[in-house]
């Protein structure tokens, strides 16, 4: 096989459109000015803002004094949890998560705990899905808010949101509802208003748009306090100088994502089953995934029995594939996946799985040429391990 680069980790991050490159320098180099200054400079830079905000407005069928404009989905899951958690606390200190939130989440949600917020995390089946039940549950009359991720960033399980925000409701219309949304954003779409959903974090370099710029929902009406503190920009909200050529990158990647979003997702789901189907030959294979209805197009989570994670990953390296032995925002902890964990894998996988991610780019030649570079190389490999 002639070697090449194929890039299979786009969970982690994605290689920008293009056209937001080119978006950005401009914006940078251009249109430099402060979007607060009232000048020609300051207004040529706030019109990228509100367009910013027709964008995200069009796309969740929401108002544009809903949309705020963060750093990333890491803000914008602490925004949103401790912002409402604190500006609540008359009503109740009750959380409700799952086991297997990104640790934006988890570590946000820690940190409550820490500070008087008592905490359900509740469990997951072998696909790595809530039980609705187990959410109804959950539920008390000190309850205040419940916090679900929309697509689970390491295995790819879609939990039924929608449903869940439901029965929240229909419980308690008070109790606010948020979804880490930043690896379903730009694969599905999300109507907060339709579906009860109160918070939305998202993430532009999840969808081919720049790092260091996010986006949080927040429902009209909703009580949240700011966890920044500073001039005051957007709204008393989120302080700071807005990164316009950050939002404007996310924003033009939103667009770009969600044009022909439904023939884009089912190409990745062809790709990816088609991953499945070729590596599924060999024995000592494990896929944590469930049915293609709660599980997204994009991700593959593959285990192989009796060979390192880390060896497989670096032999693939050396094919010129890349991929990831789990979630890279928990790369500075290294150890097992407590999400491998939390579905009950069995110990030969739990250090020895892989995760495959797709982007609307990855092309048929090369899930080829990834399928023949791990037939290639398993048996070589457990036949090494094995001496």
């Amino acid at each position: 096989m002639q070697k090449k680069e194929i890039y299979l980790d786009n969970s982690a991050t994605t290689a920008a459109y293009p056209e937001v490159g080119d978006l950005v320098r401009k914006v940078m180099c251009d249109f430099y000015g402060n979007p607060s200054s009232l000048h020609m400079k300051g207004i040529e830079a706030e019109k990228y803002i509100k367009q910013a905000k027709e964008t995200f407005a069009e796309i969740w069928k929401c108002k544009e004094k809903e949309i705020y404009f963060t750093s990333g989905g890491t803000e914008s899951d602490n925004l949103a949890i401790i912002g409402t958690a604190t500006a609540n606390t008359r009503r109740g200190k009750h959380i409700i998560s799952t086991c297997i939130e990104h640790p934006a989440v988890i570590n946000t949600l820690k940190y409550l705990e820490e500070n008087g917020f008592e905490i359900t995390f509740l469990p997951v089946d072998s696909c790595g899905l809530v039980s609705v039940r187990d959410l109804k549950e959950a539920l008390r009359k000190d309850t205040i808010l419940v916090s679900v991720m929309q697509v689970n960033n390491e295995i790819g399980g879609l939990q039924p949101i929608e449903d869940m925000a439901k029965v929240v409701k229909e419980f308690d219309n008070n109790i606010l509802f948020h979804t880490d949304a930043v690896q379903g954003f730009g694969k599905y779409r999300l109507y907060p208003k339709r579906s009860g959903i109160d918070l939305i974090s998202v993430s532009a370099h999840k969808i081919h748009g720049p790092k260091g710029a996010g986006a949080l929902y927040v429902r009209e009406g909703v009580k949240i306090k700011p966890i920044m503190f500073g001039g005051g920009q957007q709204n008393d909200l989120r302080s700071g100088t807005e990164n316009v050529p950050g939002t404007a990158g996310l924003a033009l990647a939103a667009k770009t994502a969600y044009a022909s979003i439904e023939a884009k997702t089912a190409k990745m789901r062809e790709l990816k089953n088609a991953l499945k189907a070729g590596i599924g030959i060999n024995e000592g294979i494990k896929f944590f995934s469930g049915d293609e209805q709660n599980q997204a197009p994009h991700i593959l989570s593959i285990g192989f029995s009796g060979i390192k994670s880390e060896v497989l990953l670096h032999a693939l390296e050396g094919e010129g594939i890349f991929v990831s032995s789990g979630s890279a925002c928990a790369s500075n902890h290294p150890g097992v996946s407590s999400v491998l964990k939390s579905i009950g894998a069995a110990d030969e996988y739990l250090e020895s799985t892989l995760r495959f991610s797709l982007s609307e780019f990855t092309t048929e030649d090369e899930i080829d040429y990834t399928v023949n570079a791990v037939n290639k190389l398993l048996p070589v490999l457990r036949k090494f391990v094995r001496k």
